[in-house]
């Protein structure tokens, strides 16, 4: 692919999620700025740690009087995902460089990702694409941050308007676009298992982590063992010269 089709398609997929993402980056922005946070602190919290799920219990924490090892700990877990989410994107990053690869991982958040998972089982991933997806999701993050700081009385519930399920919904749809691989079954049923039983046990945020976890090791111990035919393993290559863009 070219790069003005690259930036197009990953543009094309990242705005229809921003219409979901945006309200509740406003969300948080009036949120941080109702626990104490200033709209600088709440803008810097955006682009720094750049984690919705994380940011938002850290601020309920910080509001109920938590203590600042308990708040480690529960942000750690919660993000202990992106462990995985890393060593699984990191196989396909083979064309970024050092300094390409350590920003891709700083942009790494759940949405991309699942396009980057979804990209590359169509072909290579391309700077090009997995930047323009990743950046504007963290622009739009960032801004809608600012302007729910800025505005936050302005905000409405975004449940009301149903946008709340919208992002699930999102991400059962990424997920079942691999339904096709072999075990999907296997790996969706014992991580989703899991995840049900750490999340009656324990609560959130450790059944994300668990989940993960047990979907890693099912994958692990049923990797298939069949050989990539040598047509597809040239078509492989084939593909992989062209994503240096």
């Amino acid at each position: 692919m070219t790069r003005s089709s690259d930036i197009s398609t990953a543009a094309s997929q990242c705005l229809p999620l921003l219409v979901a993402l945006v309200p509740f980056g406003a969300v948080y922005g009036a949120f941080a700025v109702t626990n104490g946070l200033t709209v600088w602190q709440t803008l810097g919290f955006s682009l720094t740690v750049y984690a919705g799920a994380s940011q938002f219990l850290a601020l309920q924490m910080i509001g109920a009087g938590s203590p600042v090892w308990a708040i480690l700990v529960a942000v750690v877990a919660l993000n202990a995902r992106h462990i995985l989410y890393s060593a699984s994107v990191g196989r396909h990053l083979v064309r970024f460089g050092g300094p390409a690869k350590a920003l891709a991982f700083f942009l790494l958040v759940d949405p991309s990702f699942a396009a980057a998972e979804a990209r590359a089982a169509e072909g290579p991933i391309s700077r090009t694409y997995y930047f323009t997806f990743a950046v504007l999701l963290y622009v739009g993050w960032a801004l809608a941050s600012l302007v729910g700081a800025l505005f936050g009385g302005l905000i409405e519930d975004p449940a009301r308007f149903g946008l709340d399920f919208a992002i699930p919904v999102y991400f059962l749809a990424q997920t079942m676009a691999f339904r096709h691989r072999p075990n999907f079954l296997l790996v969706a049923g014992v991580s989703g298992l899991v995840a049900l039983v750490a999340a009656a046990a324990l609560g959130s945020p450790w059944h994300v982590t668990l989940g993960g976890i047990a979907g890693v090791f099912a994958a692990a111990l049923r990797t298939p063992t069949a050989e990539i035919p040598a047509g597809e393993a040239g078509a492989g290559e084939a593909r992989a010269k062209g994503a240096r863009i």
